[in-house]
């Protein structure tokens, strides 16, 4: 009788490969659910809160990808449901409008990786399947620091209903300042 050894280069791979899938951007998720399919995965999808909360409670998916804002609420109200029906669930939030206050709030409500949208399949997948521990490859195409700085200021002024005024207070910015960045063209 030999003792079962693991491979160290060998993926993680599971016996239960639920996964929900939670984002309401309808072609991304239609494309993400056929590629994840694709990879042995029992796909179920949801594009709001409620349907998301309802799926994790009814399914308990061993995995669950979760967009960070969804049109009816925050998507880590179906993280927080997911962990709930499942503790031990593996779960990924994605998200366009990334910053640290959420990421940090992702992970403590069981999230095991906290990535920037547009993320793809290989991506995901790898974050959803690395062993407990390991570090995430750097990525290859990152957002350049002014993206980022663009991202949130758009974040903050979407946060404060599309106002001017109050998007400048909160940033500690002059409006016309505000004003013209607004105007632009988000960097690349």
């Amino acid at each position: 009788m030999t003792d079962k050894v693991e491979d160290a280069a060998k993926p993680f791979i599971p016996t239960d490969r639920t996964l929900l899938l939670v984002d309401d951007d309808a072609p991304f998720l239609t494309r993400l659910a056929r590629a994840m399919e694709t990879r042995g995965f029992e796909v179920t999808v949801a594009n709001t809160v409620k349907d998301g909360k309802d799926m994790a409670r009814a399914k308990k998916p061993a995995f669950a990808v979760v967009d960070l804002r969804l049109e009816d609420g925050n998507g880590l109200d179906v993280v927080a449901a997911v962990q709930e029906s499942r503790p031990e669930a593996r779960i990924v939030v994605l998200t366009g409008y990334g910053n640290i206050a959420t990421a940090v709030a992702a992970v403590k409500l069981g999230a095991v990786d906290y990535l920037a949208k547009p993320s793809d399949a290989d991506a995901i997948e790898a974050a959803l399947l690395a062993k407990e521990g390991d570090k995430a490859d750097p990525p290859e195409n990152p957002m350049s620091a002014d993206r980022v700085r663009w991202e949130h200021i758009q974040r903050v002024y979407e946060l404060c209903d599309r106002n001017v005024s109050e998007t400048a207070r909160r940033l500690n910015m002059h409006r016309r300042t505000l004003q013209r960045i607004l105007a632009k063209r988000a960097p690349k």
